[in-house]
């Protein structure tokens, strides 16, 4: 991170402690090693998450594909993204019965006109457990 945004190592380590000590990030240690993630308790947690996906374009790209795509259980973004890497691509998994197959061939060049990114979109028809990052989910809006 010290690198990506030209800064010191102390620089970014006190951030993310002035970060960890609001609330905003919960830091895990490891032996050695410190991991800090998004605190999803944070009552700003989800004001964040939507600020974030209006920035980079999911928002767009969410509401294509809930309104259009069929009978969608899960929606996971994946790749380099969901690791906080914009590399100009977007992965995303769609999950889901009697999805509209056709419908998914043109919306990845519908969306990325709108958001003016890279869209990848991959179809599966089981549920998975992922390490992306969870845009949307059935089971826990119901």
């Amino acid at each position: 991170m010290a690198e990506e945004f030209g800064e010191s190592t102390n620089a970014i380590r006190k951030e993310l402690n002035n970060l960890t000590k609001a609330g905003f990030l919960v830091k895990e240690t490891d032996k050695n090693k410190i991991a800090y993630k998004a605190n999803v308790a944070h009552p700003f947690f989800t004001n964040i998450q939507e600020i974030i996906r209006k920035y980079l374009g999911l928002d767009k790209l969410l509401e294509q594909i809930l309104e259009r795509m069929g009978e969608v259980s899960q929606v996971i973004l994946v790749g380099d993204l969901s690791k906080g890497i914009d590399s100009g691509k977007i992965d995303v998994v769609v999950i889901g019965d009697n999805l509209n197959e056709d419908y998914i061939l043109n919306l990845s060049n519908k969306i990325e006109e709108m958001i003016d990114r890279k869209v990848v979109l991959t179809l599966l028809v089981e549920r998975m457990v992922s390490t992306g990052l969870i845009l949307f989910d059935r089971e826990e809006v119901v």
